[in-house]
């Protein structure tokens, strides 16, 4: 079995983001990167697939030279070698990161690399489009299903099971598919220091994408309002009793 699992770049969870002076980026340079969220969990689950039925797996990004560090880290973990699309940092719409994962995939078929799994997180932590891996499913003419939270590959074909409100969705689909998978399929795996290590001997391949970039041009971004909190004092020690049962009343958590 062969698996590419796509993934990207996105500033920390909980990073304070600052805006650039036209408001149509954000400040980088103070900012940490890691793997988005759903896409680490990708990576987790091709490694568990290899283990599970042998094979080789692929991490590809899309991005600046400084996104090497994710595909190192994703290597760390167990994935057997990496690609880079080189682009400038910019934000690329989901069209044209789907045009470009599409033409690398089919460029190393050409050159005799075939995959049968494509693995994405199901939206990236950063811009949420919810696009990409199904986009590439499209233009490869591929089965895809997406928010999945299991996997098993069973015949020549993956079994996907979907949560929903009532229960699960489980769909069969041959390979070669697409899945997109949600955080919360696997727990994903620290990198040893062994891994680390092995990592640096992996092969990472640094294309230029034949795209030329977003066909969305950015117009602003800018930060939510901030909301304000007030707050009441409801007395001290025992004479605050009565308000607090009041306040427990009105909120419906005691009977009145």
């Amino acid at each position: 079995m062969n698996i590419l699992v796509c993934i990207k770049r996105v500033p920390d969870i909980g990073a304070k983001v600052e805006l650039t002076e036209d408001q149509r980026s954000i400040v980088t340079r103070n900012l940490g990167f890691t793997i988005s969220p759903h896409e680490e969990c990708a990576v987790e689950e091709a490694i568990l697939q290899i283990e599970r039925h042998e094979g080789d797996s692929t991490v590809l990004t899309l991005g600046p030279q400084e996104a090497l560090e994710q595909i190192r880290d994703s290597l760390a973990r167990g994935v057997g070698r990496g690609v880079l699309l080189e682009a400038d940092g910019s934000e690329w719409d989901p069209g044209e990161t789907a045009r470009a994962v599409v033409e690398t995939i089919h460029a190393r078929r050409e050159a005799g690399e075939s995959y049968d799994l494509f693995l994405f997180g199901n939206e990236a932590a950063d811009t949420g489009d919810f696009q990409v891996g199904v986009r590439v499913a499209y233009a490869l003419g591929l089965p895809c299903v997406t928010g999945v939270k299991a996997i098993e590959i069973l015949n020549g074909n993956v079994v996907a099971r979907r949560e929903i409100d009532s229960g699960w969705e489980i769909y069969e689909v041959p390979l070669p598919a697409v899945v997109t998978v949600k955080e919360g399929i696997n727990l994903p795996r620290y990198a040893s220091l062994r891994g680390t290590m092995k990592a640096k001997k992996k092969p990472v391949d640094q294309i230029q994408p034949c795209s030329t970039g977003a066909a969305l041009e950015m117009k602003r971004l800018h930060h939510p309002p901030e909301q304000g909190k007030q707050v009441e004092m409801l007395g001290e020690g025992a004479a605050a009793a009565p308000r607090i049962v009041d306040l427990l009343k009105s909120l419906e958590v005691i009977p009145s």
